[in-house]
This record gives structure tokens, C-alpha cells and sequence, in this order.
């Protein structure tokens, strides 16, 4: 029975190692590496989608290099595929095939699947998952064909990175190449003579926003123009400047065509369209804006300009003081692009002569200038008397209807001659003045001296030189007379009525002599201003206070309007009683 026992436990020891052998089989299911191996010589590969997240390796010998450089590309689920020098390198020098970890394909994939990939030398650029890729027929080949692809390859993309790096350093200069510069100018309606010019490259100031209200770049005081009306933009893909309306109430025409929303009225914004030199831009139904577009910087004010102006309402006991003065500047005239005027105009018996005037001058002197015998004439004696002459006999001459209302003038014109060197020569009627900083200018008949230059001369009745000219005549001012016909100017435009009843008054203007400013002149500016300035602020202090503001506001982009404002609050300070209009041109850019 022992015996018996003893060899019941042993069978049921074996059949227990037995099961024990099979529970162990089925699970490590070694069949699966005979499979694997089954198609490794096919060249396939067989993953399952976890086995994807990790990188495997083969020690493979039969694998030659051709074949290896081959399968080290790596290739994405769409069929692209690039070099992997880092992992070309590794499988050369260590003899090891890498096979490339591969991304999941597609959420839809569950854990058991699995997909087969087989990788071929040329493969298909629309090659998509579950798609199979063609053997060659011969591997010997492969491993030729494979490496003159990788030295192809190879050479190409050196190809590439070098165009790629020429294109890149190329790249700033075709920028500026397509530099454009806008310039534009409203010709018609109640901001008429308005002008402003930007670069494409300029690209804090783009847009450049038409309209009525702040922070319009050209501000356009006309009840038809909406608060934020319209805007120009650079296309920097086009190389083209664009205009769009910005959903305005009375529509934006170019060249008398509609460019708003077909919805006029609705806010919605009209469509972009291309500007071209010559365009002219309509704001409703009165304003008029003239566009011209160039490659070269030719509208670009060469000097710093600013211009400041108060009626200074509350100085006459709080009661309402009309704003009679006006202000204009202009560079390059029309026909004349190296020419430019600065101008100031105070009204008396209202404005309507200054604004007549200052519509009038920029045209007659445009005029004048664009006959090339005339400008060259200009040019080569370097003297404008005759022209500015001329100017104000042709301005008075249309100004026929202002019997009762007059006004001063003030003009001062600028150019450049082909060495790039700046002159100005001033004319006056009235009591507006211009002085201009004398450090280092010279006067081109006589050096004035002085620290500055008186370029105008003070029309008043009351003034000597106006006492001089009554007495010459033989028609001397009485004894505490300080006013002809109730106006205390002896000179000055319109006022066609009291010019017909005594011939004291007079158009004439006085013309200062010309002044040149070399480049490389410094501390050189003009101030023109109407009376309010002049009346509580000398000549000699106007140019001190420039001075210590310039050095304040050296290097600021808007240092000019500063210091026009600065002018104006020191004539508020001192309680001025007239309106005052200040121009302020700064010919030392550099600052």
C-alpha cells in the first residue's frame, strides 16, 4: 500500500508539472517570435499599437548598409519622410538597426490591433496607414539606389539651405527697395491745403486714419466727414496702399466711384482697394483729397515743423473773441518740388480775407514757380523778390470782394538748390512777423549780425518806417493819429474800400533779403507768428525760449510741436489779448 501511495503521488506530481508546463506555454506564447521572425525576412514589419510608443532594436547582421541608410528616414502616417542624420550616423558606425518609433495613427486603433508597414526605397508620397508599400524585385540593388538617394538628398537640402540663407540676407534690401511713400492733400472742401505724407515702412503710423474727430492722422473739420470716416493701409504682400471706408455715413468715392458698403449707412465696412498716384479721395460730398504715391522720399519735409494757434477767448474780460488768424504751410509746391511756403494770415472785420488769402497764395505762387525760366531764374541768383513780388500783386487782385475785411501776410519761402544747401527770403504786409535763429547764417548781400533776423517789418500806422513812407509822400499822420479809418494796419491785404479812399494804405509788400543755411548749420530756425505773440513776447525772448526748449526736447519726435505750444502758453502767460497763431520750422533735423 506504500508503494501504492508513493506512486499516486508521483503521477500526480508529473501531471502537475505537466500543467504547470502548458499554463506557462499558452502564456509567454513563444509561437509569436516565429511569426515575427517569418516576416522580418520578407523585409516587413508587424507592431502592434503599444508597441509603437517605444523605440525596439534589432541585431540583425544579414541587414547590409544600403539597406540600413534606407530605412532609418523616418516617415509619418501622410507619407512624408526626411533624412535622421543623427540616427543615419549611429546605425553606420555601430552596425545596429534602429527601427524609428513611430506615432499613433488614428484614435481608432484598439489595443489588440495591429498594422504592417513595409518600408521600400521610393516610397509613395500619398502612402496612407494599412497601405502597402511594393518590394523592388532585386535587393541587391537596393542598397546602389538607396545610397545615391541619401548623397541626392543630401546635396539638395545643402542646395536648399544655402538659397535659403542668400534669400534671408537679400531679404532687408528688397524690403526697402519696395519702400512707397503716400502723400496726400486735401484740394477741396474746409480743410482745404491740409497735406500729409507717410512711408510704408513707417509702421507706427499706419494706419493712416481719415476723419473728423482725434485721433485722425488728417483731421477734416466738415460736417459731412464721419468721426472715424475712412483708412489707408500698405499691403506689404501687394507692395500696394489701400484705402477702405470705415462705414461713414456719406460713402467714400475714388475717382468718383464707390468704394462703401453697398449698405450705405449701415457702419459695415466697405471692401479694400488699390490707391494709385493721381487718385483723388471724396469725403462725402465736399472734401477732396489728391493722392500721390512714390518710390522716393519726395514728400518728406526736410526740417522739422510745428505749428500752434489760440483765439484766446477768455483775455478780453471773458467776452467772445472770433479766431481771425490762420495758418498754412506747404512743401514741395505743385510743380515746384523744391520749393515750400509757410504762411500766417490775421483777419480784421472777420476772417474771411485770411481765409481767401491763404487759399490763394499757395496757387499763385504754384503758378508762378511751375514756369521752368522763372524757377531756374530763382535758382541760379538765388533771390525771390520778384517772385513774392508778383505773388501778393496777384493775390490782392483776386481778393475784390473783401471791401470791409482785410488781413495780414506773412510768407515765408523755403528751397533747396541741387547742392542741398536751403534758402529762405520772407514778405510782409501787417504786423505778423518772422524771425529766424542767425548763429551761423550769413545774409547773402550783408551779415545783420545779431543772434537772430528780423525777416519782416511792422506795418503798424503808428510804426517809423509807415511815418516815413505817409511823410514822403506829403501825407504825414496828425498829431495823435494812430488809426486810418479805424484800422491801426498801414499795409495789409483786401480792405478795398478804405484803400479807395485814401491812398495811405498800400499793398507792397516788404521783402527781406535771402538768407542761405548751409547743411551743416546749427541751431538755425524760424518762428513766424501773428501779433498775439508779438504783442506780449519780443524777438530776442521768442528766440532764448526756443533755445532752452530745444535742449529739453533734443532727440523727441514731436520736440517741434513742443515748442510751438511752448511759444503759445508763454503768450498766454503773459495775457495776450489777441488770437495767436505760431509756426514753428526747425532746419537742424538732426536734434
Amino acid at each position: 500500500m506504500a508503494m501504492i501511495g508513493m506512486n499516486i503521488i508521483g503521477l500526480f506530481m508529473v501531471l502537475m508539472l505537466l500543467l504547470i508546463s502548458l499554463i506557462i506555454l499558452f502564456a509567454c506564447k513563444p509561437w509569436r517570435y516565429f511569426s515575427r521572425f517569418r516576416s522580418s525576412s520578407r523585409f516587413s514589419s508587424t507592431f502592434k499599437v503599444g508597441d509603437l510608443q517605444r523605440p525596439l532594436i534589432s541585431d540583425d547582421g544579414n541587414l547590409i548598409q544600403g539597406q540600413t541608410s534606407e530605412v532609418t528616414r523616418e516617415y509619418d502616417l501622410e507619407g512624408a519622410c526626411y533624412q535622421n542624420d543623427g540616427l543615419l550616423h549611429s546605425s553606420l558606425t555601430e552596425g545596429r538597426f534602429y527601427k524609428q518609433r513611430l506615432p499613433s495613427s488614428s484614435p481608432h486603433f484598439s489595443q489588440g490591433e495591429s498594422f504592417v508597414l513595409e518600408v521600400i526605397s521610393e516610397p509613395s508620397d500619398n502612402a496612407l496607414v494599412g497601405q502597402t508599400l511594393k518590394l523592388p524585385a532585386e535587393k541587391g540593388s537596393l542598397a546602389e539606389v538607396q545610397t545615391y538617394d541619401w548623397q541626392n538628398n543630401r546635396n539638395e537640402n545643402l542646395q536648399y539651405n544655402l538659397e535659403k540663407d542668400r534669400l534671408i540676407n537679400l531679404s532687408p534690401r528688397l524690403v526697402e527697395d519696395q519702400r512707397s511713400w503716400l502723400f496726400l492733400e486735401v484740394i477741396a472742401g474746409p480743410a482745404i491745403g491740409l497735406q500729409h505724407a507717410v512711408n510704408s515702412t513707417s509702421s507706427s503710423k499706419l494706419p493712416v486714419k481719415l476723419g473728423r474727430v482725434s485721433p485722425s492722422d488728417l483731421a477734416l473739420k466738415d460736417s459731412e466727414v464721419s468721426g472715424k470716416h475712412a483708412q489707408i493701409t500698405w499691403n506689404s504682400t501687394k507692395f500696394k496702399w489701400e484705402l477702405v471706408d470705415m462705414g461713414s455715413l456719406n460713402g467714400t468715392l475714388v475717382n468718383s466711384h464707390s468704394i462703401s458698403h453697398p449698405d450705405l449707412g449701415s457702419r459695415k465696412w466697405g471692401n479694400p482697394v488699390e490707391l494709385a498716384s493721381d487718385d483723388i479721395i471724396t469725403l462725402g460730398t465736399t472734401t477732396k483729397v489728391y493722392v500721390r504715391i512714390s518710390s522716393q522720399n519726395e514728400f518728406q519735409i526736410p526740417f522739422k515743423i510745428g505749428v500752434a494757434s489760440d483765439p484766446m477767448a477768455m483775455r478780453r474780460g471773458g467776452r467772445k473773441l472770433p479766431m481771425e488768424d490762420v495758418c498754412h504751410y506747404k512743401w514741395p509746391l505743385p510743380g515746384a518740388n523744391k520749393f515750400g511756403l509757410f504762411c500766417v494770415c490775421d483777419g480784421h472785420g472777420g476772417s474771411g480775407a485770411a481765409q481767401s488769402a491763404i487759399k490763394i497764395i499757395p496757387e499763385v505762387l504754384a503758378n508762378i514757380l511751375s514756369d521752368s525760366l522763372r524757377k531756374e531764374k530763382v535758382l541760379s541768383k538765388r533771390d525771390a523778390s520778384d517772385v513774392l513780388r508778383d505773388m501778393f500783386a496777384k493775390t490782392e487782385a483776386r481778393l475784390e470782394e473783401h471791401q470791409y475785411e482785410g488781413c495780414t501776410a506773412t510768407v515765408l519761402l523755403v528751397w533747396k538748390d541741387n547742392e542741398e544747401n536751403f534758402f529762405a527770403q520772407c514778405a510782409n504786409l501787417g504786423d505778423s512777423a518772422c524771425v529766424i535763429q542767425n548763429k551761423d547764417l550769413a545774409c547773402l548781400k550783408r551779415d545783420l549780425g545779431g543772434r537772430y533776423i528780423q525777416m519782416t517789418e511792422d506795418h503798424r500806422v503808428v510804426s517809423l518806417s509807415e511815418r516815413k513812407r505817409f511823410q514822403e509822400a506829403g501825407l504825414a499822420l496828425r498829431d495823435g493819429e494812430t488809426r486810418l479809418f479805424g484800422i491801426n494796419l498801414a499795409r495789409m491785404l483786401g480792405d478795398k474800400f478804405p484803400k479807395q479812399q485814401d491812398s495811405r494804405f498800400s499793398a507792397e509788400p516788404y521783402i527781406s533779403e535771402p538768407l542761405r543755411i548751409d547743411q551743416s548749420s546749427k541751431d538755425v530756425f524760424a518762428v513766424l507768428a501773428s501779433d498775439g505773440l508779438w504783442d506780449v513776447v519780443s524777438p530776442k525772448k521768442a528766440v532764448q525760449l526756443v533755445l532752452q526748449m530745444r535742449d529739453k526736447e533734443r532727440g523727441r519726435e514731436s520736440s517741434a510741436e513742443k515748442i510751438a505750444n511752448g511759444l503759445l502758453n508763454e503768450a498766454r502767460a503773459m495775457r495776450t489779448k489777441d488770437n495767436t497763431s505760431i509756426i514753428y520750422l526747425d532746419f537742424d533735423t538732426s536734434l
